[in-house]
């Protein structure tokens, strides 16, 4: 009888642990109530550098636009794989509605109600407003459909128990700002694109054991997930570069050395060369801004 009532108490535990840590999901209503902007959208899609992580490896120009993935992430738990997420109904995300970009993005919740690995950054995008994601959504539905099948992650146990990422989750994803009172509108705006929609932070800062960003360190470097070499610092006492300098490199790639962006900080220039003068130089004016 003892036993039973053990036994009975640890399934209750499980059952409340399991509740506590579900996939959580967006406001239908909400997402219902917002119309799509594709023009709106191409703006986040280059802000949030998309195309960077989910383009085929190699390609180059238009090419980049078809979004089949395949590109790999080594990590401390094992290798992920960038999915297909062009506009293709079975492999990519073409049936996708946009509260299923929004649940995706802001929850790291799949449609069919699983938890996403964090190799996604939605740790980051959690901070996104959700009218950018819907934009965001028509944007993508408008660029070129990709048969090709997202390639399985090899992640060995128990990091392959995604039921446990709902831990993880409560420990790491929330929607709060690292910086949180932005002097001005300029660096709140750069705030936005930094913490947010850059996901600047999932390279540039160091993390725990258990793969959660160390917020009290950001952006102050982290070694490469691959094990060869280091993600650099970009706070001001890491970088003695001005606002303008950061505005320029983030435009044309140039250092004031006149060195230029390479390896993964490329592809990220390429985006950030779309995006408008006042955003990059609020991208600058946020960095010197940190502590």
């Amino acid at each position: 009888m003892r036993l039973l009532r053990i036994l009975i108490i640890l399934l209750l535990l499980a059952g409340v642990g399991l509740w506590l840590t579900r996939p959580k999901t967006e406001d239908p209503d909400l997402v219902a109530a917002m119309q799509g902007d594709a023009t709106r959208g191409e703006r986040i899609f280059y802000a949030g550098g998309c195309a960077s992580c989910h383009a085929p490896e190699g390609a180059t120009g238009e090419a980049k636009l078809t979004l089949a993935g395949g590109m790999g992430f080594p990590s401390d738990f094992g290798t992920f794989y960038a999915p297909n997420i062009s506009s293709d109904p079975d492999q990519g995300i073409g049936d996708w509605s946009a509260l299923d970009l929004v649940n995706a993005m802001k929850h790291g919740t799949s449609p069919a109600g699983s938890h996403y690995y964090p190799a996604f950054p939605y740790a980051s995008y959690s901070k996104a407003e959700v009218q950018d994601i819907v934009d965001l959504s028509a944007f993508l539905a408008t660029l070129p459909a990709d048969p090709t099948p997202s390639k399985p992650h090899d992640v060995g146990f128990p990091f392959n128990i995604r039921a446990s990422l709902g831990g993880w989750k409560m420990l790491f994803l929330n929607d709060k700002w690292v910086m949180e009172n932005p002097k001005n509108p300029e660096v709140e705006r750069g705030r936005y694109l930094v913490e947010a929609l850059g996901h600047c932070g999932e390279c540039h800062t160091p993390r725990n054991i258990l793969g959660g960003m160390k917020t009290a360190e950001w952006l102050s470097g982290a070694p490469n997930p691959s094990g060869k070499g280091r993600t650099p610092g970009i706070t001001p006492a890491q970088l003695d570069w001005s606002s303008e300098d950061i505005a320029e490199y983030l435009s044309s790639g140039f250092t004031p050395e006149f060195d230029s962006a390479g390896g993964h900080m490329a592809a990220v220039v390429e985006n950030t060369a779309k995006l408008s003068d006042a955003d990059r130089q609020a991208i600058g004016a946020y960095i010197k801004a940190l502590p």
